[in-house]
């Protein structure tokens, strides 16, 4: 989600923006008989959650949807996550709004990346957004830390046929791509206010396309399994919602009471407005042993 160059994760691989950038930090190290003692006492919270991710991903790949039961499991030690736990609070500087009238910077902060699954942060700014954009093949949990976060969310609908598109241009600054639209339904178009429950989507379902907006400053952690990774095919794609009454297909019938559920979708170059850095995790440290 248009990274800007500095930071990267574990492997070298493109996280969300599609951009190659350069490791400025790990935080996870092995652990030393003296760390391994300290977890298996009273380990921290992320910790919990990094090794229930390498449970519930031990099998992962695309389109690898994990059991109910971890699932639940996952979802679980999500929902008991607070902003504590990873070492940050609403005051940081990377909440503060802007006051140049450009669209604020997000910021993300890495935690783990492997071949299976992925974990980071994003911290948004007030009036911040993370454009509409896909997630192919992966299952994602995203837990709102704090803050009010606004979510739209689509699945696509694989039994109408794409259609031409329009070549629009929507600013200065940025152009959409020629070709072809398609068809997707609303799964969910809310406000999400923290403490609130983990939201999960998966390859097909569940909202696999989705918008944040940040209505006050807010935090969100994400785990993506398996992560991006543009060498295997799984390149991070962004939409432009075109209204469905603007577009008529042939044999398509939808009721005046559901048109607002439905948008065509059409691919885009990445906003050029949007801006993502990277930032040094400062929370406890991850043990990968």
């Amino acid at each position: 989600m248009g990274f800007e160059p500095g930071f990267v994760g574990k492997r070298g691989k493109e996280l969300i923006s599609g951009l190659q950038q350069e490791t400025t930090t790990m935080n996870i190290s092995r652990s030393s008989r003296k760390d391994r003692k300290r977890s298996k006492k009273g380990q921290f919270p992320v910790q919990t959650l990094f090794e229930t991710c390498k449970e519930v991903f031990s099998n992962g790949g695309v389109g690898f949807i994990p059991p109910p039961l971890d699932v639940d499991r996952l979802r679980s030690v999500l929902d008991s996550l607070k902003p504590e736990d990873v070492g940050l609070s609403p005051e940081m500087p990377y909440f503060r709004a802007t006051k140049n009238g450009r669209a604020p910077a997000i910021t993300y902060l890495h935690l783990y990346e492997g071949d299976k699954f992925s974990m980071g942060i994003f911290c948004l700014p007030p009036a911040s957004v993370i454009p509409l954009h896909n997630h192919p093949g992966m299952t994602v949990f995203s837990k709102l830390l704090f803050g009010t976060m606004h979510i739209k969310s689509y699945d696509w609908v694989n039994d109408v046929p794409s259609i031409p598109a329009p070549t629009t241009k929507t600013s200065r600054t940025d152009t959409s791509l020629t070709g072809e639209m398609r068809l997707a339904k609303l799964k969910v178009n809310a406000d999400f206010v923290a403490p609130c429950n983990t939201s999960i989507l998966y390859p097909t379902a569940g909202g696999n396309m989705h918008c944040f907006t940040a209505v006050t400053a807010c935090a969100v952690l994400d785990v993506l399994g398996p992560p991006y990774s543009d060498p295997d095919g799984r390149h991070c794609a962004y939409y432009l919602e075109h209204p469905f009454h603007r577009f008529s297909v042939d044999g398509l019938s939808i009721s005046e009471n559901e048109k607002e559920e439905y948008a065509w979708l059409q691919e885009r170059d990445k906003p050029r407005d949007l801006t993502v850095v990277g930032a040094l995790y400062r929370g406890p440290k991850i043990i990968d042993c």
